[in-house]
């Protein structure tokens, strides 16, 4: 089973590289694009017929290791 976790700052966490890319975007001439969030995707195979299971593993290793949790949040696709 393929799964996808997208981890992404909290509102209100400063986002210095979000800020770079808009700046950046800016000075290219993209001018409607009124604010950049910068946040990481990772894609896991996972050995799991059952969703449910599959989806609490995930969310276990989302709070473990992939994110955190203090400043960042995470959404979890299954394909």
């Amino acid at each position: 089973m393929k799964a996808i976790v997208n981890v992404y700052l909290k509102e209100g966490v400063l986002d210095p590289q979000g800020k770079a890319v808009h700046h950046a975007l800016g000075s290219l001439g993209y001018n409607s694009v009124t604010d950049v969030r910068i946040g990481k995707q990772i894609i896991l195979e996972i050995d799991e017929s059952d969703k449910d299971i599959a989806l609490s593993k995930l969310e276990k290793m989302a709070e473990e290791l992939l994110a955190n949790t203090v400043i960042e949040n995470y959404t979890i696709e299954l394909e």
